[in-house]
């Protein structure tokens, strides 16, 4: 079966898979590991760019004629904030991607959601396109769908964290509400992680901290790539049924006949 491409906005993407620039040893180390996941899409912390120095940007380690730059808000408790960085980000970047953060909670980092769907419609009015990241709640889901969102962004389990996908029923719940593109955001720790979330049927995995603090990052981000792509061929495949009791692979029908 030939899977259609990841859709957000007017950009199309055979990768489902979008990587972090933050918590890499170096920018050498983070490059590499771009490469080997095969991602198309790279968010990059807005906060982070150093304009002034050209040696310490971030952003010259990034060939943008592969990846496409999707700037986020990180760092905002506001709308107003947000907002203010998204526009910086379109002056710094080149860009009217944007992925929208607002958090609410400095130990959780969970997001604000009132304040995110603020955010949210103001900065689609301004024509930006807007991935907001939010909690695991298909009521807020439907709600940024409708402020204009061009996709939503649950998260799996908090940022940082590495637990993995913590509520799988409600990013079941959170695909029936909406009908944008989902994207697990935060929380997945290891490649078995991308694959369940993909397996749910979302349309693409966002991680930066599984790749880049692993061990050795290079390697991870060619097993996140292999596992969402494998993740992604198990739902299109559609799964066999679950059974409580043992089913036979060779069944038993027919060998009394063969003995006698």
């Amino acid at each position: 079966m030939e899977d259609v491409k990841l859709k957000i906005g007017p950009y199309e993407f055979k990768s489902r898979l979008i990587v972090g620039t933050g918590k890499y040893s170096s920018f050498e180390i983070m490059k590499a590991a771009h490469e080997a996941s095969g991602a198309e899409l790279v968010t990059v912390a807005i906060a982070r760019v150093n304009l002034k120095n050209p040696d310490e940007n971030l952003l010259n380690f990034i060939d943008t004629k592969h990846f496409t730059l999707l700037p986020n808000t990180a760092g905002a408790y506001t709308a107003e904030d947000a907002v203010r960085i998204t526009r910086l980000a379109q002056a710094a970047c080149n860009t009217h991607l944007i992925k929208l953060e607002v958090i609410g909670d400095k130990n959780t980092l969970m997001p604000d959601t009132e304040a995110l769907l603020d955010a949210t419609r103001t900065l689609v009015r301004e024509g930006f396109i807007v991935m907001p990241y939010t909690n695991d709640d298909p009521v807020t889901a439907r709600k940024l769908e409708d402020a204009g969102a061009a996709c939503v962004m649950p998260l799996a389990a908090p940022i940082g964290s590495g637990l993995g996908i913590q509520n799988p029923l409600n990013i079941r719940f959170i695909r029936e509400a909406v009908t944008c593109p989902v994207i697990v955001d935060a929380g997945v720790g290891t490649a078995s992680d991308a694959c369940v979330c993909m397996e749910l049927g979302v349309e693409g995995v966002l991680m930066n901290t599984a790749i880049a603090c692993a061990e050795n990052p290079v390697l991870m981000a060619g097993a996140m790539r292999d596992a969402v792509i494998a993740g992604r061929r198990a739902f299109l495949a559609g799964r066999m049924p679950k059974k409580e009791y043992a089913s036979a692979s060779s069944p038993q029908q027919g060998f009394q006949a063969i003995k006698s």
